[in-house]
């Protein structure tokens, strides 16, 4: 059992919506920030109590490529990296606040020598649960991929996710899994950002 590993859903900042899965005591366990507060702080304090030694997090961790490796010219993509069109994420220019939260994030925790990559719940869904309706449209769907979750992962979950943040944060962990295992997907090209599933 993996206890060195960290999915997160990382959400807005007040929003209470930064979800956490890690494995403890021979079971993925779940946290959650509080809306209101400050979901990075929370983060890092968490962190420092937990000591993973890889987190996979939920947001992009680098910008399109024509930021800072080429010239600009009238075909330069400035909005999407190569892995946000394959696996059909936003672009994290749209996004710029969490991007830049997320570098300096991984920026704080590579100081620390925990290692921060880029994972995307979504694609990992479309993936794992193809056959599955109502992916983060309806509280109504939870058991349903609670119970698909439970099947999917090599530890037991003692308490179901309580909303999609929580779905997610297990999806980025279980990315994190089947990344140690030889089995994700890399989207992306290395040299601009890759987004492991």
């Amino acid at each position: 059992m993996d206890d060195t590993h960290m999915g997160i859903d990382f959400g807005a900042k007040l929003a209470g919506t930064t979800a956490v899965a890690m494995v403890r005591d021979g079971a993925l366990r779940l946290w959650q920030s509080e809306k209101g507060k400050d979901a990075d702080s929370w983060l890092l304090y968490l962190i420092a109590e937990l000591q993973p030694k890889v987190i996979f997090l939920d947001a992009p961790l680098s910008l399109p490529k024509v930021y800072a490796r080429e010239a600009f010219t009238t075909a330069s993509d400035f909005f999407y990296r190569q892995a946000d069109r394959e696996v059909q994420a936003m672009s994290p220019m749209f996004i710029g606040g969490l991007t830049a939260r997320a570098i300096k994030l991984r920026t704080q925790l590579a100081a620390q020598g925990i290692a921060v990559l880029e994972t995307y719940p979504s694609q990992a869904n479309r993936l794992l649960f193809p056959h599955l309706q109502g992916y983060k449209k309806s509280l109504a769907a939870l058991p349903t991929y609670a119970g698909a979750l439970q099947g999917l992962l090599s530890c037991p979950l003692p308490i179901p996710p309580a909303n999609w943040h929580q779905v997610d944060a297990i999806l980025a962990w279980n990315s994190s899994y089947r990344h140690l295992h030889h089995q994700a997907i890399l989207y992306g090209d290395p040299k601009e950002g890759v987004v492991i599933v």
